[in-house]
């Protein structure tokens, strides 16, 4: 194994986009005929806007030129709070490791590279959703459950 590590730019724009279908088809279990064109499509527009103003940061994972893993971390800002007074945080997400690659300390390396990359932009507040398979790596890694968080039920309805 020869793994390179590599911070995406606007020109891995269309490997990001077909990485992240596939991380979405993997975690929801969906065939490979499911439709994914508009996810396609906004995850192009997402991208595209986010690298280049710098409210996103993904790294893409190779093993002589063969795609191996990536993941990714949003940057957003709430209202201050008493406990993160800028407001700014971070969401990690995209994390996958192709099937043949995991156990070997990829996405682990990656979770460190992206939580450096919140850390060197000032931000202290980080959270991710995980996947029974990605839970253990988190928890390892120091992310705890939040018991207080809620969501609202099938989405807004419009």
């Amino acid at each position: 194994m020869n793994l390179t590590y590599k911070r995406a730019s606007i020109k891995d724009i269309d490997i990001l986009t077909k990485t992240r279908t596939e991380v979405l088809r993997a975690a929801n279990k969906l065939s490979d005929d499911t439709d994914m064109s508009e996810v396609e499509k906004q995850s192009y527009n997402y991208y595209k806007k986010a690298l280049s103003d710098g409210t996103h940061t993904a790294y893409l994972i190779f093993d002589e030129g063969n795609f191996a893993g990536a993941g990714g971390i949003s940057y957003f800002q709430v209202m201050p709070t008493y406990h993160n007074p800028s407001g700014n945080k971070a969401y990690i997400m995209n994390m996958y490791t192709k099937p043949e690659y995991r156990r070997k300390g990829i996405a682990y390396r990656t979770l460190d590279m992206l939580v450096r990359d919140a850390k060197n932009k000032g931000i202290t507040a980080i959270s991710l959703e995980a996947t029974d398979m990605g839970r253990s790596l988190y928890e390892k890694y120091g992310f705890v459950r939040i018991n207080n968080e809620m969501e609202l039920k099938g989405g807004v309805k419009l």
